[in-house]
C-alpha cells in the first residue's frame, strides 16, 4: 500500500492497478408515443401496430440505463457522478419527460422513425460527450427493453 495525498488524515490507501471498469446509472421519465406510419392506410397501421397505433398514443414509465466504461482514476471513479447525472438530466430526462415523443421530439415525428425502444436507445447512444459508452438501455417496462452498444 502507498500513501495517497487524498487519503483522510494522510492515511494509507490501496493503490488500484489501472484497469477498465464499468459504471451503470438509471434515470426514469414518463412519456407518450404512438406507432403510426402516415404513408400507410389506417387498416394497415391497425394490422401492424394494434392498440399501439391508436390515438392519441399511450404512455410508459421509461427507464434509461446507461453504462460507461473506462479506467478507474485516483479517486476510484470512472466518471464523476455529478457530471453523469447532469448529462442524463440534460440529454434524457428534460427532453423526454412528460412529452409525446411523436409530437415533441423531431426525430420521432410522424413520417420519421417510430419511437420504439430500439430507436430510442440508438438515438441516445451518443449521449455523453467524452465518455466511453458501453451500453444505453431503454426499458418500457420490466419485460420490454432494447440495448444499443454502438455501431456493429
Amino acid at each position: 500500500m502507498d500513501r495517497h495525498p487524498l487519503a483522510p488524515g494522510g492515511g494509507r490507501l490501496l493503490v488500484l492497478p489501472v484497469v477498465a471498469a464499468s459504471l451503470t446509472r438509471a434515470v426514469g421519465f414518463h412519456a407518450l408515443h404512438r406507432y403510426h406510419r402516415p404513408d400507410w392506410s389506417e387498416a394497415r397501421n391497425r394490422e401492424a401496430f394494434g392498440a399501439a397505433g391508436e390515438l392519441p398514443g399511450h404512455g410508459h414509465d421509461y427507464q434509461c440505463v446507461v453504462t460507461v466504461r473506462g479506467p478507474v482514476d485516483e479517486n476510484g471513479m470512472i466518471i464523476d457522478l455529478v457530471l453523469l447525472d447532469r448529462l442524463l438530466d440534460e440529454e434524457v430526462v428534460q427532453p423526454f419527460a412528460g412529452k409525446h415523443l411523436n409530437l415533441d421530439v423531431p426525430a420521432f415525428a410522424y413520417g420519421r422513425m417510430l419511437p420504439t425502444c430500439e430507436a430510442l436507445a440508438t438515438y441516445l447512444f451518443p449521449l455523453p460527450q467524452g465518455v466511453a459508452l458501453e451500453r444505453v438501455r431503454i426499458m418500457e417496462d420490466p419485460t420490454l427493453y432494447a440495448d444499443c452498444t454502438g455501431i456493429s
